[in-house]
């Protein structure tokens, strides 16, 4: 296992964790997906995430839900996890948040589709659930990524 990783570029999996306390999107990695003529959904969930209110500076708290599907790249687990942790000193609206992942990870693998998806914890009495989409123009994916938006607000719980 440890030869395919390092084939493979990847530095964080079985390594001791180093976290980085600023956003830090370049500890992103990806591995090659064995399946891309295949259409499937890799899914993760992140139930601790937080970040700072840009304007108290007060921590927010969220699960942000991540589906994608997959084309020739993956994004590894582990460098995920500490991506995301490197939100927790930076100051962004919930909004922000979930573009900015979206894109990043959008940059990183180029997948048929993506979603993201917010669900952050109310502060004031007013919690916000924030949903991003992409789905790859031209394809099918653009058509399901319009579908899915539509859906959005009835699909959150």
């Amino acid at each position: 296992m440890d030869n395919n990783r390092n084939q493979e570029g990847l530095k964080s999996l079985g390594n001791k964790t180093t976290y980085n306390f600023g956003y830090a999107p370049e500890v992103l990695e990806t591995f090659e997906n064995k399946h891309p003529d295949n259409d499937y959904w890799v899914r993760f969930n992140c139930p601790e995430f937080t970040s700072l209110c840009p304007i108290t500076g007060q921590p927010d708290f969220a699960e942000i839900r991540i589906s994608y599907i997959p084309h020739i790249k993956m994004v590894e687990s582990k460098s995920l996890k500490l991506y995301l942790f490197s939100f927790r000193n930076r100051g962004d609206f919930h909004e922000d948040c979930v573009n900015i992942i979206m894109k990043d990870l959008i940059k990183l693998m180029d997948p048929k589709y993506i979603e993201v998806t917010g669900l952050f914890t109310p502060r004031g009495g007013i919690s916000i659930y924030p949903y991003a989409n992409y789905g790859r123009k031209g394809t099918k994916y653009e058509q399901l990524a319009w579908e899915r938006f539509a859906r959005f607000s009835s699909d959150v719980k």
